[in-house]
């Protein structure tokens, strides 16, 4: 990996990935001149009844193609005075997600893992590894709740409803529990690959003393035409649909180590720092901005739908997610050769090195963008 990128080098450890990332933050706090700050995550949104609610405020906008977002970093820390760009925060991720639930439930539900490359192995070939499970709000336009477990690897499939419960007790909505609850297959695919990197904002006059941390990524990704990636003839590919998106989401915030918190201040910091990023973003890609209102698990189920895939389809196949993380079925075969076992993780690979639509490396990206 490039020198420059000292994060990529810790991919495969997570304790130690967000342990580097929180460091290089705090040397650009210190290189803002400010002393004495520490570091708060983003609190829970207390609602006007009472119930204090865990909430995901991010924006993101979609464009056609991924070159499309040439030199955006060094574009908006023009745009932008008081946006700090967080030194060596640079990271990659490569992932597929997959919705669980369909365009009708009321929440979102989606599985996610981050895949990996064995060492020495073919690097057309990624493993899932560290499995989570999601459930969140619908629509991406608004602050949405959000609500994921990682699923123990020696047991994927079991119920998310006791770690989700363990993490979010109380917090727990009783109509997300119930929605947890409910069985879930797979309803389609999306393979991902995500530039992230972070950044500080700071408006003294709107929020104070508080430095808003934000992670921002850029993803370009591939839709699965059907729900287990096989060809369709509708799309001729196993590939319906490939865009990219740039996304910006609240990590937190410093504040001085004496600083009272103040729910509705830092619930107003927060907003002004998403609509603050949003502003130049229009004005630099308000002409290619592709009109979504839909969240990525949306985006996946939407897709598939245009393209006629029915519901008896989807529970005929009841498809689930940890399926693609072995390399044969033991109870799946190929359609026009019943002797031969369907390689759920070869078509899952598919979406990411198919060789006309290959998504492109994560240093590739992460040039491209800065």
């Amino acid at each position: 990996m490039t020198s420059n990128r000292p994060l990529f080098k810790h991919i495969r450890n997570h304790t130690a990935l967000f342990s580097e990332l929180s460091r290089y933050r705090n040397i650009a706090v210190q290189g803002l001149g400010l002393s004495e700050y520490e570091f708060h995550k983003t609190p829970k949104f207390v609602a006007e009844d009472g119930r204090r609610l865990t909430i995901e405020p991010e924006r993101s906008i979609v464009l056609p193609n991924v070159e499309q977002l040439k030199g955006v970093k060094s574009k908006l820390e023009k745009a932008i005075p008081t946006l700090t760009m967080v030194e060596h925060s640079e990271i990659g991720y490569r992932y597929p997600t997959a919705a669980l639930a369909g365009l009708d439930a009321p929440f979102i539900k989606r599985m996610r893992s981050e895949y990996f490359h064995k060492v020495d192995e073919d690097r057309s070939i990624c493993r899932p590894v560290n499995l989570s499970y999601g459930i969140k709000s619908r629509g991406k336009a608004d602050n949405r709740q959000e609500y994921e477990v990682w699923m123990p690897d020696e047991a994927p499939e079991q119920s998310p409803l006791p770690l989700l419960i363990d993490l979010y007790g109380e917090d727990l909505p009783n109509d997300v529990r119930h929605f947890v609850e409910q069985p879930s297959k797979v309803h389609g695919w999306m393979g991902v690959k995500r530039a992230a990197f972070e950044a500080l904002y700071q408006n003294k006059e709107i929020c104070g003393d508080l430095v808003i941390c934000v992670a921002m990524s850029v993803d370009a990704y591939n839709i699965g035409a059907r729900p287990d990636l096989s060809f369709s003839p509708e799309a001729e590919s196993s590939i319906a649909a490939s865009n990219a998106e740039l996304e910006w989401e609240i990590e937190g915030y410093y504040a001085p180590r004496d600083w009272e918190f103040d729910h509705d201040m830092v619930w107003s910091a927060i907003n002004h720092t998403l609509a603050a990023i949003n502003a130049p973003l229009t004005d630099l890609y308000g002409s290619t901005i592709l009109p979504v209102v839909e969240s990525k698990t949306e985006r996946i189920l939407s897709t598939l739908k245009s393209l006629g895939v029915r519901q008896e389809e989807i529970d005929e196949m009841n498809l689930q997610p940890w399926e693609f993380m072995l390399n044969e079925s033991s109870h799946r075969v190929k359609s026009h050769d019943p002797s031969r076992p369907v390689n759920l993780l070869g078509r899952l690979n598919r979406l990411f090195y198919q060789q006309d639509r290959k998504l492109p490396s994560l240093n590739w990206m992460h040039d491209l963008i800065t």
